[in-house]
């Protein structure tokens, strides 16, 4: 599903305004991201179209995800990371 065009339009978009979260989604995107399933791939494609200060507050508990699937996908990440 995702060729190598648009997997480095995705590693590109994980280049993000906030250290806090570039240092999640970088090493995620490179190590974490081709072992998904198709589904949670194009969840986690999706997660990156979130404004920096929504998946900041996310990301540090400040505040809970409502959708299910993307709040899922934060906790994987976090896992996987272990920041």
């Amino acid at each position: 599903m995702f060729d190598k065009q648009r997997y480095g339009r995705l590693k590109w978009a994980c280049r993000r305004g906030m250290l806090e979260l570039d240092v999640l989604f970088m090493p995620f995107a490179e190590t974490g991201f081709l072992e998904l399933s198709e589904q949670k791939q194009l969840v986690f494609e999706r997660l990156l179209t979130f404004d920096d200060p929504d998946l900041y507050a996310w990301f540090m508990g400040h505040q809970p995800c409502e959708d299910q699937e993307i709040r899922e996908m934060i906790e994987h990440i976090l896992d996987r990371v272990k920041v």
